[in-house]
Protein backbone atom coordinates (compact mmCIF):
# COMPACT_ATOMS: atom_id res chain seq x y z
CA UNK A 1 0.00 0.00 0.00
CA UNK A 2 1.33 3.40 -0.90
CA UNK A 3 2.03 5.90 1.90
CA UNK A 4 2.26 9.75 1.66
CA UNK A 5 4.28 11.38 4.14
CA UNK A 6 4.04 15.47 3.89
CA UNK A 7 6.42 17.66 6.21
CA UNK A 8 7.93 21.09 5.84
CA UNK A 9 5.04 23.14 6.97
CA UNK A 10 4.74 26.35 9.70
CA UNK A 11 4.02 29.65 10.03
CA UNK A 12 5.59 32.66 8.10
CA UNK A 13 5.43 35.87 7.79
CA UNK A 14 4.52 37.10 4.43
CA UNK A 15 7.51 37.14 1.80
CA UNK A 16 9.24 33.91 3.80
CA UNK A 17 9.68 30.80 2.17
CA UNK A 18 9.49 27.24 3.04
CA UNK A 19 10.26 24.01 1.61
CA UNK A 20 7.66 21.34 1.73
CA UNK A 21 9.01 17.66 1.27
CA UNK A 22 6.46 14.12 0.59
CA UNK A 23 8.21 10.77 1.01
CA UNK A 24 6.79 8.09 -1.02
CA UNK A 25 6.79 4.31 0.02
CA UNK A 26 5.13 1.56 -0.64
CA UNK A 27 6.13 2.05 -4.73
CA UNK A 28 8.44 3.40 -6.90
CA UNK A 29 7.57 6.16 -7.90
CA UNK A 30 9.63 6.58 -11.46
CA UNK A 31 6.75 6.18 -13.54
CA UNK A 32 4.39 8.50 -11.92
CA UNK A 33 3.47 11.96 -12.80
CA UNK A 34 3.07 13.78 -9.41
CA UNK A 35 1.75 17.06 -7.88
CA UNK A 36 1.42 19.18 -4.60
CA UNK A 37 -1.96 20.51 -4.11
CA UNK A 38 -3.95 22.75 -1.71
CA UNK A 39 -6.51 22.76 0.66
CA UNK A 40 -7.64 26.52 1.40
CA UNK A 41 -9.17 27.13 4.43
CA UNK A 42 -12.94 26.20 5.02
CA UNK A 43 -13.32 24.40 2.48
CA UNK A 44 -12.22 20.57 4.01
CA UNK A 45 -15.79 19.70 4.30
CA UNK A 46 -16.99 20.77 1.26
CA UNK A 47 -17.54 18.61 -1.28
CA UNK A 48 -17.28 21.06 -4.31
CA UNK A 49 -14.01 22.66 -2.95
CA UNK A 50 -11.52 20.57 -4.75
CA UNK A 51 -8.06 20.40 -3.70
CA UNK A 52 -6.43 22.63 -5.98
CA UNK A 53 -2.83 21.51 -7.80
CA UNK A 54 -0.46 23.97 -7.40
CA UNK A 55 2.37 22.32 -9.06
CA UNK A 56 2.66 18.82 -11.15
CA UNK A 57 5.99 17.29 -12.15
CA UNK A 58 5.94 14.31 -14.81
CA UNK A 59 7.59 11.43 -14.44
CA UNK A 60 10.04 12.67 -17.12
CA UNK A 61 10.03 15.79 -15.64
CA UNK A 62 8.44 18.05 -17.24
CA UNK A 63 6.87 21.11 -15.07
CA UNK A 64 3.73 22.68 -14.56
CA UNK A 65 2.61 25.37 -11.84
CA UNK A 66 -0.52 27.09 -11.47
CA UNK A 67 -1.38 30.61 -12.80
CA UNK A 68 -0.94 32.60 -8.83
CA UNK A 69 2.60 30.30 -7.89
CA UNK A 70 4.22 30.24 -10.99
CA UNK A 71 7.89 32.05 -10.53
CA UNK A 72 7.83 31.46 -6.75
CA UNK A 73 7.52 28.01 -6.26
CA UNK A 74 9.42 25.32 -7.76
CA UNK A 75 8.61 21.69 -7.61
CA UNK A 76 11.39 18.78 -7.68
CA UNK A 77 11.59 14.97 -7.42
CA UNK A 78 14.39 12.79 -6.46
CA UNK A 79 12.94 9.33 -7.46
CA UNK A 80 16.15 7.61 -5.82
CA UNK A 81 15.08 8.83 -2.38
CA UNK A 82 11.14 8.35 -3.49
CA UNK A 83 11.04 12.28 -2.56
CA UNK A 84 9.15 15.21 -3.99
CA UNK A 85 9.49 18.86 -2.76
CA UNK A 86 8.38 21.73 -2.98
CA UNK A 87 10.07 25.19 -2.19
CA UNK A 88 7.73 28.08 -2.09
CA UNK A 89 9.37 31.80 -1.74
CA UNK A 90 7.87 34.83 -2.03
CA UNK A 91 5.02 33.58 0.26
CA UNK A 92 1.37 35.41 0.17
CA UNK A 93 -1.37 34.68 2.69
CA UNK A 94 -3.19 33.70 -0.03
CA UNK A 95 -0.88 30.73 -0.05
CA UNK A 96 -2.51 29.24 3.03
CA UNK A 97 -3.63 25.94 3.59
CA UNK A 98 -3.03 22.48 4.05
CA UNK A 99 -0.57 21.18 1.04
CA UNK A 100 -0.46 17.59 -0.20
CA UNK A 101 1.14 15.35 -2.73
CA UNK A 102 -0.12 12.75 -4.82
CA UNK A 103 -0.26 11.80 -8.35
CA UNK A 104 -0.89 14.18 -10.54
CA UNK A 105 -4.33 13.25 -11.91
CA UNK A 106 -7.86 15.13 -12.71
CA UNK A 107 -10.17 15.92 -10.11
CA UNK A 108 -12.51 13.43 -8.84
CA UNK A 109 -9.92 10.69 -9.87
CA UNK A 110 -10.40 7.07 -8.73
CA UNK A 111 -6.86 6.55 -9.14
CA UNK A 112 -5.55 9.09 -6.55
CA UNK A 113 -3.57 7.20 -4.12
CA UNK A 114 -4.49 7.43 -0.01
CA UNK A 115 -4.00 10.70 0.71
CA UNK A 116 -1.44 11.54 4.00
CA UNK A 117 -2.00 13.97 6.27
CA UNK A 118 -0.81 17.24 4.49
CA UNK A 119 1.36 20.27 6.28
CA UNK A 120 0.12 23.08 7.01
CA UNK A 121 1.21 26.53 5.81
CA UNK A 122 -0.04 29.22 7.52
CA UNK A 123 1.34 32.91 6.00
CA UNK A 124 1.06 36.12 8.03
CA UNK A 125 0.07 39.51 6.07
Amino acid sequence: QVQLVESGGGLVQAGGSLRLSCVVSGTFLDVYNMAWYRQAPGTERDPGKQRERVAGITSSGTIKYADGVNGRFTISRDNRKKLVSLLMTNLEPEDTGVYYCNRDLPPGSEYYWAWGQGTQVTVSS
